[in-house]
């Protein structure tokens, strides 16, 4: 195998068109945090973006920043907070994340349910195609689209329509404080509807997770509020008020931890050997596909994302009974973890419908006609 490490965006275009002239396939790779997302690849070489790093340009009253592809995710967290601002899709603090891997991975943490999913975020960037060639998109403007809005489409292509080489992304004014109301012995069904009525009400919850069995045994329900400290006060009683119940609170450190911990699936480290999967579907559906599962679980999202931990003793690390679970009630199943011989024998995303499927190969041929970005890793030839 041979591993290409450019230094900057015209050698990754050079070793893209290098690739393309003998329809040699190629793995991108930047901090390696994501690579066990996806099907495994089965490819001779690796291009690996990691001498791409650092900040190009960070305006904090524009709020934009733009950066290399491979900055680590953890500089840019931290170049934030000493302005006060924040991504606000909230991702995962995975070991080795960078921003390129987690717009290409659309990743996003709880607080998409309100602030939007990584590529609601993503503003513009330069990259290359599957024919060698460079070019940029969008901008550094929130309003710049005019036709295809082609950051949406880059967000969750895990790298396999172009090379990511430059990104920049909208950014937020941290919250001045947070507090996390919690209500215990919920079952799901009532944590559900308790999470739905906090979201209706007039007191601007920014996320909701449950867990089950969060501390011996016990349920959990979290609701975050976050903003002005006298904001948050007034709100958390009046929240509390509102649900009743036992009723306890995190206050802004001991949130923070939490909803980081959410964020990071803290929940399942006692299951290493487990397979993660992530369920999207109605909230009201959530309680529904998580018991027909059978498999340890919690909820973020106010209980429309369901994360499931599958024994590893499971053939086919439960693909078929969740997606038996989802499919009455509508919504995606993806495989997050497992072993590289798991993911390459079951569908690790949501088997696609025949025109979605057909559309999905010609966006593919547009961008790379050739199949050698990150061939196969969602799909089987494409």
């Amino acid at each position: 195998m041979t591993a290409f490490h450019p230094k900057d965006a015209q050698e990754v275009r050079e070793i893209v068109a290098w690739a393309a002239s003998g329809q040699s396939p190629l793995e991108i790779i930047g901090g390696g945090s994501k690579q066990g997302l996806g099907r495994p690849l089965q490819v001779e070489h690796t291009l690996d973006l990691s001498a791409l790093s650092g900040v190009i340009d960070y305006a904090p009253a524009e709020l934009v920043l733009t950066a290399h592809a491979a900055t680590p995710l953890a500089d840019i967290v931290a170049l934030l907070a000493e302005n006060r601002q924040m991504l606000a899709f909230e991702p995962p603090a995975l070991p080795g994340a960078t921003l390129g891997g987690t717009i290409a991975c659309n990743v996003a943490g709880p607080r998409r349910l309100t602030a939007g999913a990584a590529r609601d975020h993503f503003l513009g960037y330069q990259a290359v195609n599957g024919r060698g060639e460079s070019y940029r998109a969008g901008g550094q403007v929130v309003k710049n689209v005019t036709g295809y809005d082609l950051c949406k489409l880059q967000a969750g292509a895990f790298g396999t329509l172009s090379v990511l080489t430059e990104l920049s992304v909208k950014v937020l004014p941290s919250p001045e404080t947070e507090l996390t109301v919690t209500l215990r012995g919920l079952d799901d069904e009532a944590a559900v509807a308790a999470m739905a009525r906090a979201l209706n009400s007039p007191h601007e919850v920014g996320a909701a997770a449950h867990l089950p069995e969060a501390v011996d045994g016990v349920s959990m329900t979290a609701l975050r509020l976050e903003g002005p400290g006298p904001s948050v006060a007034f709100r958390a009683l009046h929240l509390e008020a509102l649900l009743g119940g036992e009723v306890a609170r995190l206050e802004a450190a001991e949130s923070r931890v939490f909803w980081q911990g959410i964020a990071d699936l803290r929940p399942f480290e006692q299951l290493p050997t487990h397979a993660i999967w992530r369920v999207s579907t109605a909230p009201s559906a959530g309680p529904a596909v998580a018991a027909a599962s059978g498999m340890p679980n919690f909820y973020d999202w106010a209980g429309g994302l369901v994360w499931l931990a599958a024994p590893p003793d499971l053939a086919d690390a439960g693909a078929a009974r969740i997606r038996e679970a989802v499919a009455p009630h509508g919504g995606h199943a993806t495989l997050m973890r497992a072993p590289a011989g798991l993911r390459a024998s079951v569908a690790v995303f949501q088997p696609l419908a025949a025109p979605l499927a057909a559309l999905t190969r010609r966006v593919k041929d547009s961008f790379d006609p050739l199949r050698i970005l990150n061939p196969g890793r969602m799909l089987e030839g494409v």
